[in-house]
Parts: structure tokens; C-alpha cells; sequence
């Protein structure tokens, strides 16, 4: 399980916060329970989504979730071996906090548009006059 600093989460009013953060914080950990959302993947379905991500930490990281209880892991007896992952119930309950961040980035991390060329010079005109 991820080390969380105050094992009882009680010690002030952000703990809880503090202990949420530390078991989907990280790089790829939202980004793979975002995909997982969409139903079971297997290994390479979610590299796929996560291009960036390598192999070794795309393993670290769902190990991590697999511990913390947030996903679960199911290889089948087969040749050659096939593991699926899939949210765990504890985490799908996090599924209307990571769609909320997924509207909060829609909305606040859009590029700003540029300012119209008439704007800018009447800002500048502005800025000018009050120099």
C-alpha cells in the first residue's frame, strides 16, 4: 500500500486528502484509472492509451493500485499468459471524482486564445497613456 504519513487520517482536516492523493497521486495513476472506466483492459490496451508511459512504471504503477485496492488484477491459465485489469469497487467509487477532474481540466487548462489585434493595441495604448 502507498505510506500515508498519519496511518488514522485524523490529525488535521486536510488528512484525508492527504491519504486520497497518495494512493492515485503519481504521473499515470489517474491517467489508468481514467481508461479503466471504459471497462477490463489488458496490459497492452493500456500502454496503448498511455503511449508515453514504459512498460517498467505502467507495471509499477498498477501493482500500486493492485495493493492499494483501487484495481484488480486476473491472469488466466492460458498459453501465452493473459492478465486483464479492472476497477475493484473501491475503485470505481472514485469514478465521479476523476470525471470531475477530467471537467475541471476541460474547462480550466483549454489554451488561452490569443487576444484580438485591436485589443492588444488598444491595451497597449491604454498602458502607454497611463505611463
Amino acid at each position: 500500500m502507498a505510506r500515508v504519513p498519519h496511518a488514522n487520517l485524523d490529525c488535521s482536516p486536510g488528512c484525508p486528502v492527504e491519504g486520497v492523493l497518495a494512493l492515485i497521486g503519481g504521473k499515470w495513476k489517474g491517467l489508468i484509472l481514467y481508461h479503466l472506466l471504459d471497462g477490463t483492459l489488458r496490459f497492452n490496451e493500456i500502454r496503448r492509451r498511455v503511449p508515453n508511459v514504459t512498460q517498467r512504471m505502467l507495471t509499477t504503477q498498477l501493482r500500486e493500485l493492485e495493493a492499494n485496492g483501487l484495481l484488480v488484477r486476473t491472469v488466466y491459465a492460458e498459453v501465452p499468459p493473459r492478465v486483464e485489469y479492472s476497477l475493484s469497487p473501491r475503485g470505481r467509487s472514485l469514478e465521479p471524482i476523476i470525471l470531475a477532474l477530467k471537467a475541471w481540466g476541460e474547462e480550466h487548462l483549454r489554451p488561452a486564445a490569443a487576444p484580438s489585434s485591436a485589443a492588444s493595441s488598444s491595451a497597449a495604448a491604454s498602458a502607454v497613456a497611463a505611463a
